[in-house]
Formats: C-alpha cells, structure tokens, sequence
C-alpha cells in the first residue's frame, strides 16, 4: 500500500528542484487557479468536502465543514489565519512545505481565503523558523510580482498575505493564542465561545488552518475531491505527511496514504528500527502529545484518525518518535512532561500546577523513589487535569502519562521494587 509517484501532492518536499515560481509552476503550481475562483466560493467548498479532507494540524476536524462556518453576508472582513508555529516536538513537516515548496501555501491560501471571502490571509510562523520565513517571504514577493495575488491580480479576487513571526512559544499553536499572539498581546488561549468563526482576529469571522492542510487545497481542486477520497481509508482520506524520527536507521519526512501500516511506514522508508523490528518497544505516533503505543500493539496498526482513536493514543501531526529497548520510557515520559510544564502559560489552575507537579513525580518515578500506590495518584491527578483546561495543553501535558501508566506499569513497579531493595541493603 505504498503511494504511487503520480499521486503525490509534495513533489517537491526534499528540496532537490527550485523552491522558486518558475520551479513551481512546472510542477503544475498556479495552473486553473483562476478557474477555481470562477466556479465560486461555494463549489471549492463542496469539493473539499467531498475529499474527506481532515485537518492536518491534529485534530483531524472535516477541512470543508470547518471553511462553511464562516459567515456569507457579514460587514466585518473575513480572515484566513494559517497556522505555521510547528512546536509539537517530533513534528517536521510543514517546515519543509515553508522552504521547499511554498507556492503550494500560497495558491492554496488565495483559494481557502476566496472560498471563505477572505481578502487578507496571515502567516503566523514559529519563532526558530528564520530561513523558513526568509524562503517563505521570497515566494510571497514573486507572487505578487506576477500579479498571482494582491490588488487587482490575475485571478480576480483581491488578496494580501502576510507573514507574522512569532517568538517560540508552544501555546501560541492554539488557535485562539495565535490570534491574541497575532493581534499583539500575551499569547494565552481565549474562552470559547465566542468561537474564531464569529468572532476571531480583530473581533471578525476567522479560519485558522494548519500549513499541511492550506496546501493540498490547490491538487484537491485540480484533480478532483474524490480523486483524494479515493486515497487513504474511509474517514480517513488522502495522503499525509509522516514524520519518522528517534531509533530508526533512516529519520525522515515521507508523503504517504493515509492508513499505512506503520511497519510498512518504518520498514520501506526509514530502512527499519535500530536493532530491528524486534528492537522496538514503542512508539509516540503523533507527536510527544499522543501516548505512546507498545511494541506488541504495533505489528498490525495503521496510520489513520480511528485505529489510534480506538487505541487510545491519536494521530496528531503523524510524527512518529520510535523508541527502542534501549530508551528509558520512564525517563522520556518524564522529559515531556517537563517540557509541557516550561510550555505551561499559566492561566489555568489545573494546567499551571498539575504539569509542574506531575513532572516532579515521574522524575521520582524514573529512580524509583515512590510509593506504588502514587502510580494510581499520578493517573488520577491526570485525569483531573484533562478536559479541566481553557485549551488542549492540558491535555497534551495528561495523555502521554496515560499512556505510560496504561503500558509500562510493571516498569515503574519494577523501579520502585529494586530502589526499595538497594536500599534495605545499603541500611542494613
């Protein structure tokens, strides 16, 4: 079940070809664009939804039902916000769309913000991303040289894009940080409702869209909704960007179908887990959000929104972080857990003082000094920070410690047994 080269959207993802215009378009870039805009708002809807496209960003919302929220006849302006403040750690991908093949977002942006009857369309990019924004400008800058966007441009829709650098902060991923980040204050997450598509950047109706997402519009419209439906799975249509990396031979980034067995994934593109497939002892599907999944779980899974659903653990930016028997899972959970804490920007109570104190307690866990009866506590204080939260950070900072508790329970016991008896001894 590998993608045939005539079925991929990211041909230019390693950067082998010219990241440029003329590059682009012989690659099929900014080809009918102005067909598209004729047919009108509505029909580029209805395609999309025909594709089954799910956003890319980690949620996995349905891309069209999402874009027809947006008011038709409203007085305020209409904004697409395109969400490139790649933080989830693992995840790789639309820095590489950003550098290699931006002329996909662009043409991809004047089509979302035509669909949504948005003239103006902002770029909100991670704080590290400085040669991706320069490359990113450069593309932004030819297309309005050729007239493919802004003012009075070919394509008959006004459209102005923006890109607004960020200053690295992780919360600033959330949607509704964004916007506080994008209109200049202190990036923490908004109440909802009012939800961004009634009331979003400046007060106005607003789509926030992730980068991966943005650009598949433009071959979707090209080649048809249900050429995309065809692809992947049932619910889980399409081709995804997978990003490999941790103990494997070959790290890398690869446009796959959706529902690709990850061994196949591991297997066919990275050249295998270190040590071989035996080697493995988990997997983090997702990026270091989504609890991890063990090694026995891994022979038959695919990569798709349901089977992870139904494996507890999700497919979020399919960032794939393998680990293998030489990881210490205790120790890497609670890395993450440290980095939700630093990541934390405290406006939530269970958030601010649950990731701190969850961190505090893997860092014990990790050496065994604890009390196995903590284990259940940690489970339980997750579960009071999950779903307890304005945003889903509290939840990224909960699940991966789910996850460690529901798998490697016997490794923390272990832990905490042989701590105990080192101990005695060293007392005695």
């Amino acid at each position: 079940m590998l993608l045939e080269d005539k079925d991929r959207i990211f041909t230019n993802i390693y950067g082998f070809h010219d990241s440029g215009l003329k590059g682009a378009r012989a690659r099929g870039s900014w080809d009918g664009t102005k067909f598209f805009i004729d047919k009108g708002h509505d029909w580029i809807i209805s395609e999309v939804k025909t594709s089954g496209l799910r956003g890319r960003g980690g949620a996995g919302f349905p891309t069209g039902l999402k874009w027809s929220f947006m008011p038709k006849a409203d007085a305020r302006p209409s904004y697409l916000v395109i969400n490139a403040d790649e933080s989830e750690p693992g995840s790789c991908k639309d820095r590489e769309i950003m550098r290699n093949d931006p002329h996909l977002l662009i043409e991809g942006a004047l089509l979302a913000g035509f669909a949504m009857r948005a003239h103006t369309s902002y770029i909100y990019i991670r704080g590290e991303f400085i040669r991706e924004r320069e490359r990113l400008q450069r593309a932004i800058d030819e297309a309005y040289e050729a007239k493919l966007i802004g003012k009075n441009n070919v394509h008959g829709w006004d459209f102005d894009l923006y890109i607004s650098h960020g200053a690295g902060a992780y919360i600033c991923g959330e949607e509704t940080a964004l916007l506080e980040s994008l209109e200049g204050k202190k990036g923490q997450p908004r109440l909802k409702p009012p939800f961004p598509a009634n009331v979003g950047l400046y007060g106005a109706p607003t789509t926030i869209n992730n980068v991966e997402s943005i650009a598949v519009v433009p071959d979707i419209l090209r080649r048809g909704g249900h050429w995309f439906a065809a692809l992947g799975l049932p619910n889980n249509t399409g081709t995804k960007l997978f990003q490999i990396s941790g103990h494997v031979n070959r790290p890398c980034v690869v446009e796959e179908e959706m529902g690709i067995p990850v061994r196949q994934l591991i297997d066919e593109h990275c050249g295998g887990v270190r040590g071989g497939w035996n080697n493995l002892l988990a997997i983090i599907p997702g990026g270091s959000s989504m609890p991890l999944i063990p090694a026995d779980l891994c022979e038959t899974l695919t990569m798709d929104f349901d089977s992870l659903t139904k494996l507890k653990s999700g497919l979020g930016t399919a960032a794939i972080i393998v680990l293998d028997k030489s990881a210490d899972v205790v120790k890497a959970i609670a890395r993450i857990a440290y980095f939700y804490k630093h990541e934390s920007c405290g406006q939530c109570t269970p958030c601010r003082e649950g990731t701190g104190w969850m961190w505090r307690v893997l860092e014990r866990m990790s050496r065994g000094e604890a009390e196995k009866s903590e284990i259940d506590k940690l489970f339980d204080v997750s579960k009071q920070i999950e779903g307890h939260t304005i945003c889903a950070l509290g939840d990224a900072a909960a699940w991966p410690v789910q996850g460690l508790i529901r798998h490697f329970r016997p490794e923390i016991e272990a832990r905490i047994d042989a701590y105990k008896a080192a101990h005695k001894e060293a007392a005695e």
